[in-house]
């Protein structure tokens, strides 16, 4: 190979080129943001630091990632624009030096049954070309074995119109892979007819258990007991053929009762309508209880759990299925992949080896490819979507990630660094929200926002190196180096749960007592079992409060106030004070304002350009009435007491003429769990992950369950606010009250009364307890990875 000799030795000119080196952000004001203007060095890692609340992701996501997305929509037509999402362009003046920009967020994976951790990440759609090649016996094309894929069959006359019109015989086939009993779906919902009634009993002694159902006198039971289709006073195992069938399955038919007139149909279509098709979070909870108990999902018998067709489950490579090789365990099937050697699909294993290897690297080799993409951690999730991106090619581009920490336990972010930086040195500019000290010390340069959160933050508090954030005076550098101590004394245990014989997902018959009465925290690495011992054997009775990671149903409509029932007592307040209805201070009632139905802003759609929403101008945003605005409480108005803070409402609510306890508990307990600076009315939808869950738990801290559950509950928050948690949790435990974590943050570990670590591993070399005891005794032990990662946090 020849190369070409360079003879003029004088340094070259800068280029022009070479002078873009600057993201330039200028009066940034998306959310929070107070005229933000700041410079962020391209290919280089930068880090956005700061409390929950203080508009980390206001600036990277709403406002640089956004504009970066809106700029590359606008480079297409205006007819595929029209397919595309609109995006409107962020609150901002100037947005200088962008490049494409790609984010990684927290968001959960799509919760729809078909869709798996191979269907999400093309590994499935590559293993399906492999088998439709290389499968004995043959089944057809990649379509065969895929559990998305319906088989369709057709026949009939087709009309062409060209010259003469005329008709023509056709046909069409199509060969899929779908299981026809589940759907692809895995498994089958069946309703346990045993919850519904008692069999030994005539409707006319009360043979319905359904709630509500069990007077006489109720017009649905009468439906029944009069319809003419059974009799009332003969028991129901008793009934014929055709008068089970008719109790069961019977079509709507109307019927009198009574001399009035109203519609019978079969229990079962009735308790599918009245109960299955309505949202079980919204329900009381004696009817959730009900339909948890009344309806069972099993696993499907024809395919047995596999979602495929009998053709896709017998075509096999060897001795593998595809259903064998989804089952396995990432890292294993990596290593079958490599023992395939079959030169008509070399750039096709290629291809796989290198997705499945991405997998493995970046900690998720546990996983399998039939793995629900619903049942994913936030972390998990997060690290899938990564997957896409570790073997691409390009450069120059922007990865923006939240928090990919989020799940991993402290053995497992060192590699989450690794990767960090092979994105920055293959040309890449990385920005990253994050609170994790380890992940901040790896930064080329650190945006330290704040000082506060909410209304209190938005704000620049410093830019610079992580040795000049360690010296400023900002709350982040003054917590940077913050270490919580091992416990003097632990607390007694007053009881224990007892787990025999645990088995859900990887456990291996696990033995177990959790003890009650302390602060007990269940630690391992990412994989090894820690959800599935606690959420899958924990029963989850009257007496546990579960607070997990799932996502906050809401529209922009919902806000803390109307999610955490704060409203109710506020309302009837201002009702009372004034003479009034209380509906009139709701904006989804009559108080809303008529021009904008109580939404605060009119939205107006542009087609394939971004719609614009413009607040109301009869309400000015307000989204009350005005005649509702003239009513007062404490010389307030409604509006004005849903844009107060948490804080200054509790202080509002507690005493005074506005004095009302209900309303002041509540707010009492969204301060105590780090939320005091939200305001009350601030839409569900601009929550982050941390501050949704957070307002999870002080909503449950009013259930009147013994034993608190929480899933990770330091995610999104701020190290500074650590503390305040330990002190809730403290605080909770003291009031007698048991409290079991799952948790990777080591200040939680060194404040726990009571430790279970399993591991070793993940996936298959996880499902073990590794150690129980207190955290002084792990430190000393150091036999595990979490005793020696504790024991380095607390400097033993």
């Amino acid at each position: 190979m020849s190369k070409a000799t360079r003879t003029d030795t004088r340094p070259p000119a800068p280029h022009a080129a070479d002078g873009h080196d600057l993201i330039r952000v200028h009066g940034a004001r998306e959310n929070n943001l107070k005229d933000v203007s700041i410079e962020i060095p391209k290919r280089r890692l930068t880090v956005f630091t700061g409390v929950s609340g203080s508009g980390k992701s206001s600036l990277v996501f709403d406002t640089i990632a956004a504009e970066s997305q809106r700029l590359i929509n606008e480079t297409y037509s205006a007819f595929v624009q029209g397919f595309m999402p609109t995006l409107a362009r962020p609150e901002v003046d100037v947005l200088d030096g962008l490049t494409t920009a790609i984010s990684v967020d927290q968001q959960r994976m799509g919760g729809d049954p078909r869709s798996t951790v191979g269907t999400a990440t093309d590994a499935n759609a590559m293993l399906r070309i492999l088998f439709s090649r290389l499968g004995e016996p043959h089944i057809g094309p990649p379509s065969a074995y895929s559990f998305n894929t319906a088989s369709v069959r057709a026949s009939g006359a087709i009309t062409v119109e060209r010259g003469d019109k005329k008709a023509v015989k056709a046909t069409y086939e199509r060969t899929g892979g779908m299981c026809t009993r589940c759907e692809g779906r895995g498994t089958v919902s069946d309703i346990d007819l045993t919850q519904l009634y008692d069999d030994s009993k005539s409707l006319s002694e009360g043979a319905f258990t359904i709630p509500g159902w069990k007077s006489d006198s109720q017009w649905t039971v009468q439906v029944y007991a009069q319809s003419g289709f059974v009799d009332p006073d003969k028991p129901i195992r008793d009934y014929t053929e055709k008068e089970l069938r008719d109790f069961l399955h019977g079509a709507p038919v109307k019927v009198k009762v009574n001399g009035v007139n109203l519609t019978y149909e079969g229990l079962i279509p009735k308790i599918q309508k009245s109960f299955l098709s309505k949202d079980k979070e919204a329900m009381q909870p004696h009817i959730r209880a009900f339909v948890e108990r009344a309806v069972t999902f099993t696993t499907c018998p024809e395919c047995d759990g596999t979602r495929l067709s009998e053709g896709a489950r017998n075509s096999r490579i060897g001795k593998v299925g595809i259903a064998d090789a989804c089952a396995m365990e990432i890292r294993d099937l990596a290593e079958w992949v490599r023992t395939l050697d079959e030169p008509s699909v070399a750039p096709l294993l290629t291809a796989l080896r290198g997705t499945l290897d991405s997998f493995v690297e970046i900690g998720l080799g546990y996983l399998s490819l039939d793995r629900p993409a619903g049942t994913l951690s936030g972390g998990e999730a997060q690290r899938v979507k990564m997957i896409r991106h570790l073997g691409s090619s390009l450069t120059d581009v922007t990865y923006v990630f939240d928090e990919p920490t989020i799940g991993l336990h402290p053995h497992d972010i060192q590699r989450m660094n690794d990767l960090l930086l092979r994105l920055r040195d293959k040309g890449n500019t990385v920005l990253v929200v994050e609170h994790k000290p380890e992940t901040i010390a790896i930064a080329d340069h650190v945006v330290d926002l704040g000082p506060g959160a909410g209304t209190a933050g938005g704000t620049v508090c410093f830019e610079g190196t992580v040795a000049g954030l360690r010296a400023s005076d900002t709350v982040t550098g003054r917590h940077l180096d913050d270490r919580a101590g091992l416990k003097e004394s632990v607390r007694k245990p007053a009881g224990a749960l007892e787990i025999r014989g645990a088995t859900t997902h990887n456990l291996r018959g696990v033995d177990v007592d959790v003890p009650l009465g302390v602060l007990c925290v269940i630690t391992g690495v990412a994989g090894s079992g820690k959800s599935s011992l606690i959420h899958g054997s924990v029963p989850a009775g009257a007496d546990v409060v579960a607070v997990d990671q799932s996502p906050i149903k809401g529209s922009r409509r919902s806000n803390p106030a109307t999610y955490t029932g704060l409203l109710d007592p506020v309302r009837k307040a201002f009702a009372k004070a004034n003479g009034v209805k209380p509906a009139l201070f709701s904006a989804n009632s009559e108080g809303a304002c008529p021009t904008c139905n109580g939404a605060g802003v009119v939205y107006t759609d542009l087609a394939m350009m971004a719609g614009v929403a413009t607040p109301c101008e009869d309400c000015e945003g307000k989204r009350f009435q005005a005649s509702v605005l003239e009513y007062c409480l404490g010389g307030r108005d409604i509006s004005e007491v849903l844009a107060m803070p948490v804080a200054e409402a509790e202080e509002f609510f507690g005493a005074g003429e506005a004095r009302t306890p209900a309303a002041h508990r509540i707010l009492g307990r969204l301060a105590d769990v780090g939320l005091g600076y939200l305001t009350l009315g601030q839409p569900l939808t601009t929550l982050s992950g941390g501050e949704r869950q957070r307002l999870k738990l002080a909503t449950r801290m009013a259930d009147k369950g013994g034993v608190y559950v929480l899933d990770e509950p330091t995610t999104g928050l701020h190290l500074a606010d650590v503390e305040q948690l330990l002190g809730l949790l403290d605080r909770l435990v003291d009031s007698g009250k048991s409290v079991i974590v799952v948790e990777h943050h080591q200040a939680v570990m060194a404040h726990a009364d009571w430790i279970i670590d399993l591991g070793p591993g993940a996936g298959h070399d996880g499902g073990r307890i590794v150690f129980e005891g207190t955290p002084a005794d792990l430190v000393a032990a150091r036999s595990t990875l979490t005793g020696e990662h504790l024991a380095a946090y607390v400097g033993a």
